[in-house]
């Protein structure tokens, strides 16, 4: 039937889209997933360009979040923030001082037996080993090994030394990076609150409270974080400690010192540094005793993954072990040690952000002060009373005439 103009033409004359619709959507797709991944690497690319400022203030949040409710609590009564966070620095510094030269004390104590037990288990135990089927070395070249291990690394010393600068980071790099996050932690601890109003100018002023709410909840996480991660790492190295204090291990106090430090890389960490543990045993006291560290070592970590985390870190920090284990393993590729120390925080954080800023959900009052150490999770209250406590934090514009 001819079209006479007073309805749609047919399906057959319609003129065909040059693009198919699929092709279209997942170009456009595509598309946007390139944008955010360019924007992605000059982000990182300007974070590895400019690591000896921004490394040094990732590590002095992480303190910030750790030392942060003991200033609060100081302020809280009626001490002056500034003494305050002296106090607190001070004693912070005091503590970390004190500790290292014990764990230093002990390993210099202890080293000499170590290494009279590593030259009687090669004696006893590994020469007849390797003499053995299936390798079969000579025992002339064994008994000679040692003195050739001796002077391999007195000949490649040099190359050793500045391969571990080079990998590392130069003195200097280290010193100012330290100094650098000394200085930064003292003005997070005294002044975070005005430099935190100060980095949300840049919001735009419809979104300003949505994004301080989320900033809040995103550091809050963080002090969770923080907090629990100690907690574990401390009962990690105690636990590890004293099981080898009972089995006779030599250097208890440095290897339950790496533990501790370990743990604070969740689910990797406490693993490799609980190794070394079972190699030390290995060498000094023979395979029975690492045998038993190997399983003290795991046993710890199942109490770690089954308990601790769970109850610890699951408020604080809502993370899949899948994506923690994936962040440690881009931190490792992007930054080494330091990455996989910065990784675990640096998801917690944007998740907690994220969430906030995707959620529908009026700010909470409970939200306002995080770092406060009488601050606990409140139950639904009023809006009337809501708007004037967010009103108070400044969290709210002031209400117009017509409200």
């Amino acid at each position: 039937m001819p079209n006479d103009g007073a309805g749609p033409p047919p399906e057959s004359a319609q003129p065909r889209p040059a693009v198919p619709a699929v092709l279209r959507v997942a170009s456009e797709i595509c598309a946007r997933l390139l944008v955010i991944a360019l924007a992605v690497a000059v982000v990182m690319f300007i974070v590895i360009q400019l690591r000896v400022v921004v490394i040094p203030m990732a590590i002095a949040l992480l303190i910030t979040a750790l030392l942060g409710p003991l200033v609060g609590a100081a302020a809280g009564s009626r001490v002056p923030r500034g003494l305050a966070t002296g106090l607190v620095m001070v004693g912070g510094i005091a503590l970390l001082g004190l500790v290292l030269s014990f764990v230093v004390n002990a390993f210099v104590t202890g080293l000499p037996d170590l290494t009279n037990r590593l030259v009687q288990s090669y004696q006893i135990t590994f020469k007849p080993l390797l003499a053995g089927p299936p390798l079969r070395i000579p025992m002339d070249r064994l008994n000679h090994l040692p003195d050739e291990l001796q002077r391999s690394l007195a000949a490649n010393s040099e190359a050793i030394t500045s391969g571990a600068l080079s990998t590392a980071a130069t003195l200097g790099e280290v010193v100012s990076g330290v100094l650098l996050g000394l200085f930064v932690t003292i003005f997070f601890l005294y002044d975070g609150q005005r430099i935190w109003r100060f980095v949300l100018r840049v919001v735009p002023l419809a979104q300003r409270d949505r994004a301080d709410i989320a900033g809040r909840r995103g550091f809050a996480s963080l002090v969770g974080y923080v907090r629990a991660t100690a907690v574990v790492a401390v009962v990690d190295g105690l636990g590890i400690g004293i099981g080898l204090w009972i089995i006779g291990v030599p250097l208890v106090v440095p290897l339950a010192a790496l533990v501790f430090l370990g743990a604070f890389v969740p689910v990797v960490g406490a693993v490799v540094s609980g190794s070394v543990s079972v190699a030390v045993a290995l060498v000094a006291n023979g395979p029975v005793q690492a045998l038993i560290v190997l399983g003290l070592v795991i046993l710890v970590m199942q109490v770690e993954g089954h308990v601790l985390q769970p109850v610890l870190l699951g408020r604080a920090v809502q993370l899949h072990p899948l994506a923690v284990v994936l962040a440690v393993a881009g931190g490792v590729v992007v930054a080494g040690i330091v990455g996989a120390l910065l990784a675990v925080p640096l998801v917690a954080v944007a998740t907690a952000a994220v969430r906030s800023l995707a959620s529908r959900d009026e700010p909470r009052a409970a939200d306002i002060n995080p770092l406060d150490p009488h601050h606990a999770k409140a139950g639904p209250i009023e809006p009337r009373v809501r708007r004037k406590l967010m009103r108070i934090a400044g969290l709210m514009r002031r209400p117009s005439s017509n409200d």
